[in-house]
């Protein structure tokens, strides 16, 4: 790696890139690029996705790691490495220290999911739960390094590991050599730092989009300050992007190389994950689907052909529930009213006769009897409706009012 001049930190080089791909040979997969025709349709241009979702450990975490863990000198290699993630980086680390034949240590948060807790020891790893959230495993990993002599193994700070996920941008060129724009989810800048060495330099055209969670973005404020800042208490389901400072080596590539950085809601995060799923047909984890999220939030503002990167599809079955049903609620497709009604026999079937006309599906029912708002003779209904959409919702509601009912919220 070079030295930049104007301060300390390393420089990562198309050749860097390069070399690393050469190293992942017969480790890292090509990944499938795939068109989007309901995007392509609502964008007015091309989009297309590159599935690092399909490569091996579930992420393109497996390139960074491969390239930084090979990379060590023979007695760093003795002495072992050690890591902190709740899941993709913690996967990456785990299989290429195993195919290094290096000992491998990683420390996950007591909290994450038990899938990626045994994937994680499956391809290798002595796995240690400590902390409640990332910076204390951090802290941890770190003070275990300290104390052993292993190699902390960051996630994103390091020029090794930038020009492994670089890889993923010669491999667009390759495979969409018409690209002119690429779509890229933002946590601590490693991948789209990256890939914008590997593009720029050889396509400077190209423009590069970084996506971060409004919930944990911050990329803005750093870039308008020109420095890498710290912000409090970062929220989002997109762990995978939830990082509450930007690493100073990505940092000042992202800076200088990446074109534009937005955020994304929940809802818009939610609906891209149920998109990619119902449309695609592929298991995309939330901060994967922030590249899709940007082309739904803002669909007029991108040039085509579009590639939007599914960075990653390691999410827990449980949160994958609960986001698709967050994502349907947002895209109209979940119904939640209230309405009061007589307590007498025959009214609940009543109403459900009503909804069933409509060809709304109850999903849940739950009565209220002893509100003290409610008379004597009332019952108070929540119903949980699954609907075909915002018009179909719309005739739900009008379907009651014409029947006779009054909707309280």
């Amino acid at each position: 790696m070079s030295y930049s001049t104007a301060d300390s930190l390393p420089r990562v080089t198309l050749d860097d890139v390069r070399g690393a791909q050469k190293m992942l040979t017969g480790v890292a997969r090509t990944t499938a690029m795939e068109g989007s025709r309901y995007l392509s349709q609502l964008v007015g241009a091309p989009v297309h996705f590159k599935c690092e979702n399909l490569q091996r450990t579930g992420s393109f975490k497996l390139r960074g790691a491969y390239v930084r863990i090979a990379g060590l000198l023979p007695e760093e290699r003795a002495a072992g490495v050690v890591a902190a993630s709740a899941g993709n980086h913690a996967q990456g680390v785990a299989l290429a220290s195993s195919l290094l034949g290096v000992r491998s240590t990683v420390f996950m948060p007591t909290g994450a999911p038990l899938p990626k807790v045994a994937a994680t020891r499956d391809y290798g790893a002595e796995v240690r739960l400590h902390g409640q959230v990332v910076d204390e495993t951090l802290a941890a990993a770190q003070e275990y390094a300290a104390e052993t002599g292993a190699v902390f193994i960051h996630p994103f700070d390091h020029p090794d590991i930038i020009a492994g996920q670089g890889t993923v941008g010669l491999e667009i060129l390759e495979q969409c050599p018409e690209v002119r724009t690429i779509v890229v989810g933002i946590g601590g800048g490693g991948l789209a730092a990256g890939i914008a060495v590997a593009v720029k330099a050889l396509r400077p055209d190209v423009r590069i989009i970084g996506v971060q969670a409004a919930g944990a973005a911050a990329y803005p404020p750093s870039l308008a300050a020109g420095r890498p800042v710290a912000i409090d208490n970062p929220s989002t389901m997109a762990d995978g992007i939830k990082v509450g400072r930007p690493g100073d080596v990505p940092f000042r590539i992202v800076e200088e190389l990446v074109d534009e950085v937005r955020t994304v809601s929940e809802s818009h995060l939610s609906s891209a994950l149920l998109l990619c799923l119902e449309r695609a047909k592929l298991v995309v984890e939330p901060a994967g689907a922030s590249p899709v999220a940007a082309l739904l939030s803002e669909p007029g503002t991108f040039e085509g052909p579009v590639v939007a990167l599914l960075s990653g599809g390691n999410v827990d079955p449980l949160l994958m529930q609960r986001i698709l049903r967050h994502g349907m609620a947002a895209s109209g497709r979940y119904l939640a009213v209230t309405l009061r009604l007589t307590d007498r026999p025959g009214a609940l079937a009543t109403l459900l006769g009503v909804l069933s006309v409509a060809d709304a599906n109850v999903l849940d029912v739950s009565h209220v009897r002893t509100d003290p708002r409610l008379g004597l003779t009332e019952v108070e209904v929540e119903l949980h409706l699954e609907t075909k959409g915002p018009e179909h919702c719309a005739e739900v509601g009008r379907a009651l009012r014409e029947a006779g009912y009054r909707v309280i919220d």
